[in-house]
């Protein structure tokens, strides 16, 4: 079994803002006005989205290539709507994150609707973001060392 971890490391700018390194590149985590930020960047939950998109691009093209399908064009769009109260502490009773998350394949190929049906359920199958998102995965948070 092969396995690769991935690892990212950030240092807090102000309350709501982190700059966070993954490899060579600097990602700046922030909120709108709105949360308390100052707007510099995607906000956490945006940038799960945009790792989902990312995910499902990667594997698309991948899958494609493997099935033989030309995709002349792909376009990913995600969304999803969460709960604020459970984040500002005014409410236990919702859900701290997305109560669902709804994506867009939008793709232009020649392939037939069944091919392209198979396609999709393999990209759904493989795709490392769709299953964290998906099944429950085990989170360990506790104290750091300096």
């Amino acid at each position: 079994m092969a396995k690769m971890t991935f690892k990212v490391a950030g240092r807090s700018e102000a309350p709501a803002r982190i700059a966070v390194q993954a490899r060579q590149f600097k990602l700046v985590v922030d909120e709108p006005p709105a949360l308390g930020g100052e707007d510099r960047g995607a906000n956490p939950v945006e940038y799960i989205l945009a790792g989902f998109a990312g995910c499902l691009n990667v594997m698309a093209h991948l899958i494609a290539a493997e099935m033989g399908v030309k995709l002349r064009r792909l376009e990913v769009e995600a969304s999803g709507e969460l709960d604020t109260d459970r984040l500002l502490g005014k409410s236990k009773s919702v859900r701290a994150g997305f109560q669902e998350i709804r994506v867009a394949l939008k793709v232009d190929s020649d392939a037939a609707p069944a091919t392209l049906e198979r396609w999709l359920a393999a990209v759904k199958d493989r795709c490392p973001v769709s299953d964290n998102l998906t099944n429950s995965t085990p989170v360990q948070i506790g104290f750091g060392r300096w």
